[in-house]
């Protein structure tokens, strides 16, 4: 049953002058889950706002994650996958990496919230007294906080519609006061709100009939927190047919038009023509009550999904890494951005990427590194802590000297530094100290900021965070590569390169192609042209900044490096 919330607070909450005005009817389409989570929530909610914009509407996206966490950052990316950030700084899941992705698009921290979040500014704003005396209760004071959120972010970003994701699935603890924050909202906003269920048709191999009845539960699940479903989004192996669509409609008390299939597909980035395969944005815009502002125009994005399947081409990329195993299973979603960066560049220049998770545990003892000849690239992705570290120094060597195709990002930047001064510029024993404190050579050191807030195990959203410009050297493969001077790039770390040993580096051969404003912080190094096909390492993230339609310049450079040992 929803929470019920009493007459006076009613009343209260349809004049409240805290809320957003709507009066130039904002619509809001809240995107949930049934049945299962993992079927596509994300992609969903990333693809009806690519749709939606394609009819000349301007879209934002909001992300509820119903864990106590007040960030994604302090999570283990084997447990909830990688940790996307976004310009201003703030650490978020995943899903916010897709709707940056499909919807072009730079989001803010105003556009994420967990319940972590939600609670902390209730309890802060009592202790302020900003209720005024006063019962402070976890309905209504949850939820209004919740549509707060939603208004404020929606206000932000001045669009004509917004898309809430609420993690989760029906029937779950977790997300009930975010479902009773849509109700109520939608109590408000009767004709601009739309629900739209992202549901699991199972196919039990032993059966081979696609099944109802779950998703039929899952609605009435649903119902009973007060909130029907506009739309089921009905996820499965196969296409739905035509008797399981007319099934859910009457079970489900749903028009058959808005039961959309949305069968698995080789790649995500054909969803978006799928669902307009059933006019899926005609059906939404005209549920909240909107006339198309033009007729749909996917052609940018059509010609992109087609490059993923017309590459001939492959080039084999290794990614060594550590957070790839799960029991049985191989999670690759630790390095998403990463992925999906390097499939952009591919794509771009008409090749294929075939890519391979190496354990980077597999190669501490060296045995087995001339298994990496096979490959036409090496990747070191971001990471923290010594699991597989040496491994991946011996991986970054093997490469260095057979003039394999190198990119190293973050981590894998100061992974590279550190074997270069090891091996090359003779430092022995030379390593980062967040491995060994006490190495003689400490070529990578914690950054002076940060040593008070590890001291006091101060470590949640305390990180360099954020986009942080840099000045690229001439004549160098990173100011090629970017055809620019000045450049801004999403960071996360708290490591560097010691300014004390850039100058023993420099002489030994290393290039810092990139260096921070203040010309203290080492953003980029690389070898020469000359003496390496390309071997490069980034301070920061660029994989945040890859998009769909705009492949990251140094991606592309990699990949067209790589693409020339095939």
């Amino acid at each position: 049953m929803p929470y019920l919330v009493s007459w006076r607070f009613a009343a209260t909450l349809l004049t409240d002058t805290t809320l957003m005005k709507n009066s130039r009817a904002h619509k809001y389409i809240f995107v949930l889950g049934g049945v299962m989570s993992g079927v596509g929530k994300g992609v969903t909610t990333s693809t009806i706002g690519l749709i939606l914009k394609a009819r000349g509407f301007t879209v934002t996206a909001l992300k509820i994650d119903p864990y106590i966490n007040v960030d994604a950052g302090t999570m283990n990316p084997t447990e909830h996958g990688e940790v996307f950030v976004l310009n201003d700084g703030d650490e978020t899941d995943q899903d916010m990496g897709n709707y940056e992705r499909f919807l072009g698009v730079d989001l803010s921290r105003t556009n994420y919230m967990t319940t972590g979040r939600v609670y902390q500014t209730v309890i802060e704003k009592e202790r302020n007294l900003e209720y005024k005396g006063k019962c402070v209760e976890v309905v209504p004071h949850i939820p209004l906080e919740v549509i707060r959120r939603i208004e404020h972010a929606a206000k932000e970003a001045n669009a004509d519609i917004t898309i809430v994701e609420i993690g989760g699935t029906v029937g779950e603890y977790q997300n009930i006061l975010f479902l009773e924050a849509a109700r109520m909202l939608k109590f408000k906003y009767p004709h601009d709100i739309a629900f739209v269920m992202v549901s699991y048709l199972p196919i039990p191999s032993k059966i081979g009939e696609m099944k109802t009845k779950p998703t039929q539960y899952a609605v009435r699940t649903l119902n009973g927190t007060g909130i029907h479903p506009d739309f089921i989004i009905a996820r499965s192996e196969r296409a739905l047919d035509q008797k399981r669509k007319e099934k859910l409609g009457v079970f489900c008390t749903i028009s058959e038009d808005h039961v959309i299939s949305a069968p698995d597909v080789d790649s995500v980035y054909d969803v978006p023509m799928n669902f307009e395969r059933d006019r899926l944005s005609t059906s939404l815009l005209k549920t909240l009550g909107l006339t198309p502002k033009k007729p749909s125009n996917l052609s940018a994005w059509k010609k992109f999904a087609a490059k993923a399947h017309n590459g001939h081409t492959k080039v084999k990329i290794g990614i060594v890494g550590k957070y790839f195993g799960s029991g049985d299973f191989v999670l690759s979603d630790a390095y998403l951005s990463v992925i999906e960066a390097l499939k952009y560049s591919a794509y771009a220049i008409g090749v294929k990427p075939e890519l391979t998770w190496l354990n980077a545990a597999d190669y501490t003892d060296g045995k087995r590194v001339k298994e990496l000849e096979q490959y036409h690239g090496l990747l070191v992705p971001g990471g923290f802590g010594e699991t597989g570290i040496e491994g991946k120094i011996r991986a970054i060597q093997y490469a260095r000297e057979k003039k394999i195709p190198y990119f190293g990002l973050c981590y894998g930047m100061q992974l590279m530094v550190v074997e270069y001064a090891r091996n090359v510029a003779k430092l022995k024993g030379a390593h980062t100290v967040e491995i060994n404190p006490k190495t003689l050579h400490p070529v990578i050191d914690v950054m002076p900021d940060q040593k008070d807030k590890i001291a006091s195990k101060r470590y949640g959203g305390t990180m360099r965070l954020g986009s942080y410009p840099a000045y690229l050297k001439q004549g160098t493969i990173a100011r090629e590569s970017y055809g620019s001077e000045l450049v801004h790039e999403r960071h996360r770390h708290r490591y560097e390169v010691n300014p004390l040993y850039v100058e023993r580096l420099e002489k030994a051969g290393m290039v810092f192609s990139g260096i921070s404003p203040t010309k203290e912080l080492m953003e980029i190094a690389e070898l020469p042209a000359d003496k390496h096909p390309f071997m490069l390492g980034t301070q920061f993230h660029p994989e945040f900044l890859a998009r769909p339609l705009a492949p990251h310049p140094l991606f592309t450079s990699f990949m067209k490096a790589a693409g020339k040992r095939v």
